[in-house]
């Protein structure tokens, strides 16, 4: 079976994107979240996938790392999770925050996941608590943002009622990602940390 392809993305979709491999096309499903980490129309790009056989259809599930193939493959091990419902929840959480929310026990977080359920987020909770781990770029980043640089924004968030491992796990995202694309560049320690907060309170919004 094959482990990835390689091609160029001729289409970005709600939860699919179309790769071209010499001459042919691939519908790939793909988590929401993940449309992002893959690059623009008319470029080249790397999918990790997984083939669905069943007796009506095949359907090719797509992922931009290893990591969130790997998450997938652990959702479906949770009774009363498929490989769509899967996708469907990899679209409305970041890896980061659901380690973060299984972690912690947080089962209102897991239970306000769209089409997830309070009986299928306990059974989330039992089978993977403590199984998953966050890759060691977002233990690393996670690691810097709470050391002291932006520890204030995590108390403010904290004081505002949010759980404290979320907001280590969304600020380590947020931290990551600005620091990635350069966004925190010439900003001065105040303007970084109104950016991050700012962030932060829209990321727990959605």
């Amino acid at each position: 079976m094959f482990n990835s392809l390689n091609g160029t993305v001729t289409g970005k979709f709600p939860q699919k994107i179309f790769l071209d491999t010499n001459g042919i096309e691939w519908e790939i499903m793909v988590p929401d979240t993940a449309l992002d980490k893959f690059p623009h129309v008319g470029e080249k790009a790397k999918a990790y996938v997984w083939l669905q056989h069943t007796d009506s259809a095949m359907t090719l599930f797509g992922f931009a790392t290893k990591e969130d193939r790997d998450l997938f493959f652990d959702l479906n091990k949770v009774d009363g999770i498929g490989p769509k419902s899967a996708v469907k929840i990899m679209s409305s959480i970041s890896r980061d925050q659901l380690v973060s929310a299984l972690d912690s026990g947080d089962l209102a977080v897991l239970s306000k996941i769209p089409g997830l359920g309070k009986k299928t987020a306990q059974k989330m909770l039992l089978a993977l608590k403590g199984h998953l781990t966050l890759d060691e770029n977002s233990q690393t980043v996670r690691s810097s943002a709470s050391s002291g640089e932006f520890s204030d924004v995590m108390e403010a968030l904290v004081g505002m009622g949010y759980d404290r491992k979320m907001v280590e796990s969304a600020v380590a995202k947020i931290v990551g990602e600005l620091s990635s694309d350069g966004s925190l560049n010439n900003l001065t320690q105040k303007e970084k940390e109104d950016t991050i907060f700012r962030r932060a309170i829209l990321e727990f919004a959605q």
